[in-house]
């Protein structure tokens, strides 16, 4: 399992959090499992626990992304989980252009773990409900500190201010497990 570094974006470093890793767990016929590892994180907000459900707006507090590019096309989807239980997924014909719930036959399962400096969250999102493979994936989070504070953690930024919709973001290949 490889570890990815998350890294801040200039404009918006974090007060206490000192590094994001992630790493893909596991890719299987059924499911795609991710972790993000949050060190220092005793200043973490974490919205509260809501139960498993489709939300909108997830990004406005700790959240952890993932947008995923199949093939060579301007068209992605993006994953919105939250330490709440609750998720969002949309499809997009371009950047920021076309913006559709995509269709997700199970409900993605994720949650957080740990306590004061390290946290761990892990997600699965049912493969049925992902593009074909292969992939090139943005990896994301929005990182709610006390006092309101928010940072945009991500693999690559763009020049400019914090997009994760951007193309510069989509770095990371998955390719299908029997092709990697």
């Amino acid at each position: 399992m490889q570890t990815h570094p998350l890294v801040a974006h200039p404009d918006t470093p974090a007060l206490a959090v000192r590094g994001i890793g992630f790493s893909v767990v596991g890719l299987d016929a059924d499911w795609l499992s991710l972790r993000w590892r949050i060190e220092g994180a005793g200043r973490l907000v974490v919205p509260p626990l809501a139960g498993r459900g489709r939300a909108d707006g997830l990004w406005q507090t700790t959240c952890f992304e993932l947008f995923v590019r199949a093939g060579d096309g301007p068209g992605y989807s993006e994953f919105n989980l939250s330490p709440s239980e609750r998720w969002a997924a949309y499809d997009f014909t371009r950047y920021r252009e076309g913006m559709v719930e995509r269709p997700i036959a199970r409900a993605p399962v994720c949650g957080l773990r740990g306590s004061g400096e390290l946290r761990i969250f892990d997600a699965a999102i049912p493969r049925a409900s992902l593009p074909g493979l292969p992939w090139r994936c943005g990896v994301s989070a929005v990182i709610a500190e006390e006092g309101g504070h928010l940072s945009y953690w991500a693999l690559a930024h763009p020049a400019g201010k914090p997009d994760f919709h951007a193309a510069a973001c989509f770095v990371l290949p998955i390719a299908a497990p029997d092709a990697a």
